[in-house]
Order: structure tokens, then C-alpha cells, then sequence
């Protein structure tokens, strides 16, 4: 029974947390302990995520849960976007979560997307520990997924690394929108701007079309 449970809480543990928000109480480039209500939550991080919160006094982090038999760990995220490559990259064999943090902290996700999608194979191997066969299989592994995931038609959907559009998404799913309102918006407003607009010009055109 026990055995049981076990493996039915792993299957299921992506759902089991979103996000935390909460006052930062320590920050370092590979961790960052979140303090909510009391008690303090040890997030791993990479060095993508340490530049974007370590001006934030309470920052908000997308998270992964890692269970194994002997111990669970926390993987938060400054976006959304970071979070789905870093699920992305684990699921090849080969790529642990280690491993994967430290391809997030040499190269930024969009690095990450494009060097999938464009068969580059160097970009890889310039991170430490990544060799030839782990880089080719990486690619292998993910290149129609990544298509998949960040390029399917719609002109937010395609523009998943303009970081302006990432954290505008985020902002508004935080606020209590649902997600699939909040595409839709900001789908309206890319296809109606002439111009790029910034993230808070994103959220306010989007506040418009919801509200």
C-alpha cells in the first residue's frame, strides 16, 4: 500500500505546486529561500533566474517539484517560459535536473529554444559537463517538442521569448486570470500593435480586452 501511494504521488507531483510568492529571506546564484508565513521554502535556481529576482524584495516563482525515494526538491523559475524548457530538458535521458539547471544558467532560454531548433550542437557542448552525444541527443530528443511548445501559429504563442510578453502573461495569471483569456488578449494586442509595446503597456491593452 505504501509502495502504492508513493508511486501514484510521484506520477502526480507536477500538479501538487504553481507558483510561490512569498519575502525573500536568502538569496545565492544556485538557491533562493522564499519565507511565507513563517516558514521558509528552498527553491534551486539558476543563474537566469538569480539575475531576475535579486532585486525583488518578494518575488514569485514558477515551480517544479523533484521527488525521488529519499528526498523531495524544490526548482523555481522567474517565468513560465524557463520552467516548460527545464521540464523539457529532463525528460531526456541522461539530462537530470541538475544538469538542467546548469544549461539554464549558461544560456538563457532563448539561447536554449534557438540552439534546439537550429541543430546546434556547439552551443551545447559550451556548457560545462555536456559532451557531443548528450548534446545531439538533447536536440533529438526536443526539437518537435520545442516547436510544439513555443511555436504553434498565434503570433503570442510564436513570440514565447520576448520576455515582455512572457512576464505580461505571468502578471495577469497571477492577478486571478484564467490562462486561456489571457492568451487570447494578449494575442489581440500583438496582432493590433504596430510597435513592441513594453510589459506594463501589455498588461494594461490586455486589462482592457478582459475588463
Amino acid at each position: 500500500m505504501e509502495k502504492w501511494l508513493y508511486f501514484r504521488i510521484k506520477f502526480n507531483y507536477n500538479s501538487m505546486y504553481e507558483y510561490i510568492s512569498g519575502k525573500k529571506a536568502s538569496l545565492s546564484p544556485d538557491h533562493a529561500v522564499i519565507d511565507i508565513n513563517g516558514v521558509g521554502y528552498l527553491l534551486h535556481i539558476s543563474m537566469t533566474t538569480y539575475e531576475d529576482i535579486k532585486s525583488s524584495v518578494s518575488p514569485s516563482l514558477f515551480v517544479h517539484l523533484y521527488v525521488r525515494e529519499d528526498q523531495m526538491e524544490l526548482y523555481g523559475f522567474s517565468t513560465e517560459y524557463e520552467r516548460n524548457l527545464f521540464r523539457l530538458l529532463i525528460s531526456v535521458s541522461g539530462v537530470g535536473t541538475n544538469t538542467g539547471r546548469l544549461i539554464l544558467s549558461a544560456l538563457s532560454p532563448r539561447d536554449v529554444q534557438q540552439a534546439i531548433l537550429s541543430n546546434n550542437i556547439a552551443v551545447f557542448k559550451s556548457v560545462k559537463g555536456i559532451g557531443s552525444k548528450t548534446a545531439q541527443r538533447i536536440i533529438l530528443d526536443l526539437k518537435d517538442k520545442v516547436f510544439k511548445e513555443f511555436s504553434t501559429g498565434s503570433d503570442f504563442e510564436s513570440r514565447a521569448i520576448d520576455i515582455d510578453t512572457e512576464e505580461a502573461y505571468n502578471a495577469l495569471v497571477a492577478l486571478g486570470f484564467h490562462r486561456q483569456k489571457v492568451r487570447k488578449a494578449l494575442n489581440e494586442v500583438v496582432k493590433t500593435e504596430d510597435s513592441d509595446l513594453t510589459t506594463e503597456g501589455l498588461v494594461k491593452r490586455a486589462l482592457k480586452i478582459m475588463t
